[in-house]
């Protein structure tokens, strides 16, 4: 049985870390394409000068890292900037996922790609999930979540769908119906 590469996506607070580290026990290799966001700036990096260069130093927060809460606050309040920021990273996203992809199959991954696997929740679960994990306030999550993909395009894009509006056990049960899905 060859083992699938996922490309897993969905909202902010939809469950996708949860999602990935149980594909991953099941034998996936997940290409979690926010991680790689966070990654294509960090310190040093190409993006995280082109980061600086469009938003200014008051984005680094006193880490010398990119303050993610700064910046989000910026460009969620504002359209034009948050497509600024979208044409510096997702083509640097795009370049690392294919990266990583290609590193997969030269480890011998050799099994299908899915091109999508959205998890999906609702949008009242998404928000308490955020308020209580990032400490941001309901208005803030409802600003990114109304920045983002809709959860309805999401689904149609898709090659499966995760839900997650229930209890661990059941999205455990439903990743592996997944995972089931992907190897046969």
């Amino acid at each position: 049985m060859a083992a699938p590469i996922v490309g897993l996506t969905g909202g902010i607070g939809a469950g996708k870390s949860t999602v990935a580290a149980i594909l991953a026990e099941l034998g996936a290799r997940v290409i979690d394409a926010d991680r790689i966001g966070h990654e294509v700036y960090r310190p040093g990096s190409e993006g995280f000068a082109r980061v600086v260069e469009v938003f200014g130093p008051g984005v680094v927060g006193a880490d010398g890292a990119i303050d993610r809460r700064t910046l989000g606050a910026r460009v969620f309040a504002d359209p034009a900037a948050r497509a600024r920021l979208n044409a510096l990273v997702h083509p640097l996203i795009a370049g690392e996922v294919g990266r990583r992809i290609a590193a997969a199959r030269a480890e011998g991954f050799d099994g299908p790609l899915v091109v999508e696997a959205a998890v999906s929740t609702g949008r009242e679960h998404a928000i308490a999930r955020i308020v209580a994990a990032r400490g941001l306030t309901r208005e803030e999550v409802e600003r990114r979540l109304d920045a983002q993909l809709s959860d309805a395009e999401r689904r149609r894009q898709a090659d499966l769908v995760i839900e997650n509006d229930g209890p661990p056990a059941a999205l455990q049960a439903a990743v592996e119906d997944a995972w089931r899905t992907l190897v046969s």
